[in-house]
């Protein structure tokens, strides 16, 4: 009882951290956002170029938080699976007026009693049935910027 109990409540935990973290980029909050990630926290964006270590996305998001306007990606589903007591990792499913249906999937490690979020990946979920058609619109992109 007390395990199952224990990852209850490391899971309500998690769920906490992450929606707060969410939360803080509506509001433009830099330090709380940032204060839930690791400090080798990796973040991958949309873009395939997007691989930011913890100082370089912050360097990119800076001028968003700083406008007081970053990014609003609201949580409609996650499911978080533990491995042991301190690691989580979850994937969820998000709403954003930006970008529509996007999915972020991460990992948290327990450091010291706090729960960090120490990888983000966040995707926008292409149809199967438009698959093909937006692999060709990438292709065609990345060809004109070809050397």
């Amino acid at each position: 009882m007390l395990l199952v109990l224990l990852l209850s409540t490391n899971i309500q935990q998690v769920n906490a951290v992450v929606d707060d973290w969410h939360k803080a980029a509506a509001e433009a909050d830099e330090d709380r956002y940032f204060g839930h990630m690791t400090s080798a926290a990796i973040f991958l964006g949309t873009d395939a170029s997007e691989r930011w270590n913890a100082t370089e996305f912050r360097e990119f998001a800076h001028p968003y938080f700083a406008k007081g306007k970053a990014w609003t990606f609201v949580p409609r589903e996650r499911h978080v699976i533990m491995s042991g007591s301190d690691v989580a990792w979850f994937d969820e499913k998000l709403d954003s007026a930006t970008y529509g249906d996007v999915r972020g999937s991460g990992v948290l490690i327990k450091m010291n009693g706090e729960w960090k979020i120490a990888h983000y990946n966040l995707t926008i979920p292409i149809p199967n049935a438009l698959a093909k058609t937006v692999v060709e619109m990438i292709r065609k992109e990345r060809a004109t910027k070809a050397p």
